[in-house]
Protein backbone atom coordinates (compact mmCIF):
# COMPACT_ATOMS: atom_id res chain seq x y z
CA UNK A 1 0.00 0.00 0.00
CA UNK A 2 1.26 3.71 -0.68
CA UNK A 3 0.42 4.69 2.56
CA UNK A 4 3.41 2.73 4.13
CA UNK A 5 6.28 4.23 2.03
CA UNK A 6 8.72 5.83 4.40
CA UNK A 7 11.06 6.46 2.07
CA UNK A 8 11.62 8.79 -0.95
CA UNK A 9 12.37 6.00 -3.70
CA UNK A 10 15.80 6.35 -5.93
CA UNK A 11 15.18 6.56 -10.05
CA UNK A 12 17.55 5.84 -12.75
CA UNK A 13 17.24 9.79 -13.35
CA UNK A 14 17.32 10.87 -9.35
CA UNK A 15 20.27 13.09 -8.34
CA UNK A 16 22.86 11.57 -6.16
CA UNK A 17 23.43 14.55 -3.75
CA UNK A 18 20.64 17.68 -3.58
CA UNK A 19 23.59 20.01 -4.25
CA UNK A 20 23.79 18.97 -7.86
CA UNK A 21 24.48 21.89 -9.35
CA UNK A 22 25.12 20.31 -13.44
CA UNK A 23 22.08 17.39 -13.26
CA UNK A 24 21.43 15.21 -15.94
CA UNK A 25 19.15 16.37 -18.40
CA UNK A 26 16.11 13.68 -17.13
CA UNK A 27 17.03 14.81 -13.55
CA UNK A 28 16.11 18.13 -14.50
CA UNK A 29 13.31 17.96 -16.87
CA UNK A 30 11.81 15.18 -14.23
CA UNK A 31 12.16 18.07 -11.62
CA UNK A 32 9.86 20.59 -13.59
CA UNK A 33 7.59 18.35 -14.75
CA UNK A 34 6.97 17.68 -11.06
CA UNK A 35 6.65 21.42 -10.05
CA UNK A 36 4.46 22.03 -12.82
CA UNK A 37 2.21 19.47 -11.92
CA UNK A 38 2.52 20.93 -8.51
CA UNK A 39 1.68 24.79 -9.63
CA UNK A 40 -1.13 23.34 -11.78
CA UNK A 41 -2.52 21.64 -8.43
CA UNK A 42 -2.27 25.38 -6.55
CA UNK A 43 -3.55 27.22 -9.35
CA UNK A 44 -6.96 24.99 -9.59
CA UNK A 45 -7.83 24.52 -6.18
CA UNK A 46 -7.43 28.48 -5.95
CA UNK A 47 -9.48 28.35 -8.96
CA UNK A 48 -12.06 26.04 -7.16
CA UNK A 49 -12.73 28.81 -4.59
CA UNK A 50 -13.49 25.90 -2.34
CA UNK A 51 -10.80 27.30 -0.12
CA UNK A 52 -7.27 27.29 -0.39
CA UNK A 53 -4.15 25.50 0.42
CA UNK A 54 -2.03 27.17 3.13
CA UNK A 55 0.29 29.54 1.85
CA UNK A 56 -2.14 30.48 -1.34
CA UNK A 57 -4.52 31.39 1.57
CA UNK A 58 -1.18 33.71 2.93
CA UNK A 59 -0.26 34.83 -0.65
CA UNK A 60 -3.94 35.13 -1.84
CA UNK A 61 -4.10 37.65 1.14
CA UNK A 62 -1.30 39.51 0.04
CA UNK A 63 -2.15 39.73 -3.79
CA UNK A 64 -5.60 41.21 -2.32
CA UNK A 65 -3.81 44.05 -0.31
CA UNK A 66 -1.45 45.06 -2.66
CA UNK A 67 -3.06 44.49 -5.71
CA UNK A 68 -0.53 42.06 -7.69
CA UNK A 69 -1.16 38.86 -8.48
CA UNK A 70 -1.43 35.69 -6.83
CA UNK A 71 1.41 34.33 -8.80
CA UNK A 72 3.63 37.35 -7.15
CA UNK A 73 2.87 37.03 -4.04
CA UNK A 74 3.56 33.26 -3.70
CA UNK A 75 7.08 34.01 -5.76
CA UNK A 76 7.47 36.90 -3.03
CA UNK A 77 6.48 34.52 -0.15
CA UNK A 78 9.00 31.61 -1.31
CA UNK A 79 12.25 34.52 -1.77
CA UNK A 80 11.47 35.81 1.33
CA UNK A 81 11.32 31.93 3.03
CA UNK A 82 14.66 31.17 1.54
CA UNK A 83 16.05 34.64 2.88
CA UNK A 84 15.29 33.18 6.27
CA UNK A 85 17.78 29.83 5.37
CA UNK A 86 20.57 31.90 5.49
CA UNK A 87 20.02 32.39 9.86
CA UNK A 88 19.10 28.90 9.53
CA UNK A 89 22.22 27.76 7.66
CA UNK A 90 20.38 25.95 4.96
CA UNK A 91 21.93 25.45 2.07
CA UNK A 92 19.48 25.58 -1.81
CA UNK A 93 19.67 23.79 -4.86
CA UNK A 94 18.46 23.96 -8.38
CA UNK A 95 15.21 22.76 -7.11
CA UNK A 96 14.98 25.24 -4.68
CA UNK A 97 15.54 27.80 -6.90
CA UNK A 98 13.18 26.22 -9.54
CA UNK A 99 10.45 25.27 -7.29
CA UNK A 100 10.01 29.28 -6.46
CA UNK A 101 10.17 30.33 -10.22
CA UNK A 102 7.61 27.30 -11.93
CA UNK A 103 5.20 26.96 -8.82
CA UNK A 104 4.86 31.09 -8.92
CA UNK A 105 4.64 31.13 -12.65
CA UNK A 106 2.19 27.77 -13.16
CA UNK A 107 -0.53 29.36 -10.79
CA UNK A 108 -0.46 32.49 -12.38
CA UNK A 109 -0.82 30.65 -15.98
CA UNK A 110 -3.78 28.36 -14.51
CA UNK A 111 -5.60 31.29 -13.26
CA UNK A 112 -5.45 32.85 -16.66
CA UNK A 113 -6.21 30.04 -18.77
CA UNK A 114 -8.87 28.21 -17.09
CA UNK A 115 -12.59 29.65 -15.97
CA UNK A 116 -14.10 28.81 -12.49
CA UNK A 117 -16.52 25.97 -12.09
CA UNK A 118 -19.37 27.08 -12.25
CA UNK A 119 -21.20 24.27 -9.99
CA UNK A 120 -21.12 22.90 -6.45
CA UNK A 121 -19.97 19.71 -7.60
CA UNK A 122 -17.58 20.44 -10.07
CA UNK A 123 -16.08 23.02 -7.28
CA UNK A 124 -15.06 20.51 -5.36
CA UNK A 125 -14.39 17.83 -7.51
CA UNK A 126 -11.56 19.96 -9.02
CA UNK A 127 -10.22 20.70 -5.28
CA UNK A 128 -9.64 16.62 -4.60
CA UNK A 129 -8.19 16.68 -8.22
CA UNK A 130 -5.98 19.77 -7.58
CA UNK A 131 -4.53 17.94 -3.91
CA UNK A 132 -4.08 14.65 -6.37
CA UNK A 133 -1.85 16.83 -8.78
CA UNK A 134 0.00 18.65 -5.76
CA UNK A 135 0.78 15.03 -4.79
CA UNK A 136 1.80 13.63 -7.79
CA UNK A 137 3.84 16.45 -8.40
CA UNK A 138 5.51 16.61 -4.94
CA UNK A 139 6.72 12.68 -5.42
CA UNK A 140 7.81 14.00 -9.19
CA UNK A 141 10.33 16.61 -7.92
CA UNK A 142 11.23 14.78 -4.50
CA UNK A 143 12.31 11.73 -6.19
CA UNK A 144 14.39 14.10 -8.60
CA UNK A 145 16.54 15.08 -5.66
CA UNK A 146 17.55 18.56 -6.47
CA UNK A 147 16.63 20.55 -3.21
CA UNK A 148 13.82 21.04 -1.34
CA UNK A 149 11.55 23.70 -1.76
CA UNK A 150 11.73 27.06 0.31
CA UNK A 151 9.21 26.02 3.27
CA UNK A 152 10.28 22.54 3.19
CA UNK A 153 13.52 23.72 3.98
CA UNK A 154 12.47 26.41 6.68
CA UNK A 155 10.60 23.25 8.18
CA UNK A 156 13.77 21.43 8.01
CA UNK A 157 16.48 23.84 9.50
CA UNK A 158 13.36 25.49 12.52
CA UNK A 159 13.44 21.55 13.45
CA UNK A 160 17.41 21.64 13.77
CA UNK A 161 17.63 24.54 15.43
CA UNK A 162 14.48 23.94 18.06
CA UNK A 163 15.27 20.09 18.49
CA UNK A 164 11.46 20.36 18.19
CA UNK A 165 9.23 17.42 16.54
CA UNK A 166 8.77 18.22 12.93
CA UNK A 167 5.52 17.34 12.64
CA UNK A 168 4.87 19.89 15.67
CA UNK A 169 6.99 22.69 13.75
CA UNK A 170 5.25 21.86 10.32
CA UNK A 171 2.07 21.93 11.88
CA UNK A 172 2.70 25.70 13.41
CA UNK A 173 3.71 27.37 10.18
CA UNK A 174 0.88 26.25 8.17
CA UNK A 175 -1.67 27.20 10.72
CA UNK A 176 0.45 30.79 11.08
CA UNK A 177 0.52 31.42 7.51
CA UNK A 178 -3.54 30.34 7.32
CA UNK A 179 -4.41 32.57 10.13
CA UNK A 180 -2.51 35.45 8.92
CA UNK A 181 -3.34 34.91 5.43
CA UNK A 182 -7.26 34.51 6.49
CA UNK A 183 -6.65 38.09 8.32
CA UNK A 184 -5.62 39.43 4.84
CA UNK A 185 -8.68 38.50 3.33
CA UNK A 186 -7.12 34.94 1.85
CA UNK A 187 -9.47 32.19 0.68
CA UNK A 188 -10.09 29.37 3.91
CA UNK A 189 -12.95 26.74 3.41
CA UNK A 190 -13.68 23.30 3.18
CA UNK A 191 -10.85 23.21 0.40
CA UNK A 192 -7.97 24.11 2.85
CA UNK A 193 -9.15 20.89 4.90
CA UNK A 194 -9.86 18.82 1.85
CA UNK A 195 -5.50 19.80 1.16
CA UNK A 196 -4.69 19.85 5.08
CA UNK A 197 -6.06 16.18 5.68
CA UNK A 198 -5.57 15.01 1.92
CA UNK A 199 -1.88 16.28 0.67
CA UNK A 200 0.05 13.61 2.92
CA UNK A 201 -1.90 10.29 1.43
CA UNK A 202 -1.63 12.51 -2.32
CA UNK A 203 2.41 13.00 -1.75
CA UNK A 204 2.27 9.09 -0.72
CA UNK A 205 0.30 8.05 -3.73
CA UNK A 206 2.40 10.51 -5.90
CA UNK A 207 5.91 8.38 -4.79
CA UNK A 208 4.07 5.47 -5.30
CA UNK A 209 2.93 5.90 -8.61
CA UNK A 210 6.56 7.36 -9.97
CA UNK A 211 8.21 4.55 -8.28
CA UNK A 212 5.91 2.41 -10.24
CA UNK A 213 6.16 3.10 -13.98
CA UNK A 214 9.79 4.59 -14.22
Amino acid sequence: MFLTIKKIPIKTWSSEKPLNFKPKFSTFFFLCLGLVLFGLGEGLLVLSTTGNSPWSVFAEGISKKTDISIGAATFIVSVSVLFLWIFLKQKPGIGTVMNIIIIAGMIDVTLYLFDQPTNFFSKYLLSVVSVLLVGLGSGIYLVANLGPGPRDGLMTGLTKITNLPIAFVRACLEISVVLIGWYLGGTVGVGTLIFAFGIGPAVAFGLFFVNKIS
